[in-house]
Formats: structure tokens, C-alpha cells, sequence
């Protein structure tokens, strides 16, 4: 089993905490899939499964475990007010990288 913790960033164009979340995770180096809801509006669907709401940024975590079947360990809806506690994953991250 891997332990590797994957990040996906539910983003809209419009939504400035999404681009500062981008800034923050690319000038650290952090690694992560950006998710368009604007270009694909199939992910608000996945949105509302996630977090229960339509809200962006969503910072999903996941761990690859048997068979390589995703699992959802943690997410956060916004930046800026989940700061610390996001930090704290993406140093979890890194180290599992």
C-alpha cells in the first residue's frame, strides 16, 4: 500500500482565493491537479459529493490505497480561512512524496 497523499484543487477562473491558492501551492513547489469547474461542469457534481456544496476552492487530499483505489482523507473549502490546518497536509504531503 502507498502512502502517498495526492492533492486536487477544484478551481474557477473568477474566484481570487482559487488564484491565490494556486500562487501559494506553486511558489512552494507543491505539487497538485487543477480542476477547472468552468471548463468542465461535470465536477460540480463531484464538488457537491466531496464538500456537500458547489464552493471552490476545494482542496481534496487523497491516499492511493490497495488496488490503487482512491480514498479521500481530508478536504477544505477555501483558503485563506483553512490556512494552518491546509499547511499542515501539504507538509504531510511532501514528506510522503
Amino acid at each position: 500500500m502507498e502512502d502517498k497523499l495526492e492533492l486536487k484543487l477544484y478551481t474557477r477562473p473568477t474566484c481570487s482565493d482559487c488564484q491565490d491558492t494556486k500562487k501559494y501551492l506553486t511558489s512552494n513547489d507543491i505539487k497538485y491537479t487543477d480542476k477547472d469547474v468552468s471548463e468542465n461542469p461535470g465536477l460540480e457534481e463531484d464538488l457537491k459529493r466531496i464538500s456537500g456544496a458547489k464552493i471552490v476552492p476545494l482542496l481534496a487530499f487523497y491516499k492511493r490505497g490497495i488496488f490503487g483505489r482512491r480514498k479521500l482523507v481530508k478536504h477544505f473549502v477555501g483558503f485563506a480561512n483553512n490556512k494552518n490546518e491546509i499547511v499542515k497536509m501539504l507538509h504531510m504531503k511532501e514528506r510522503s512524496e
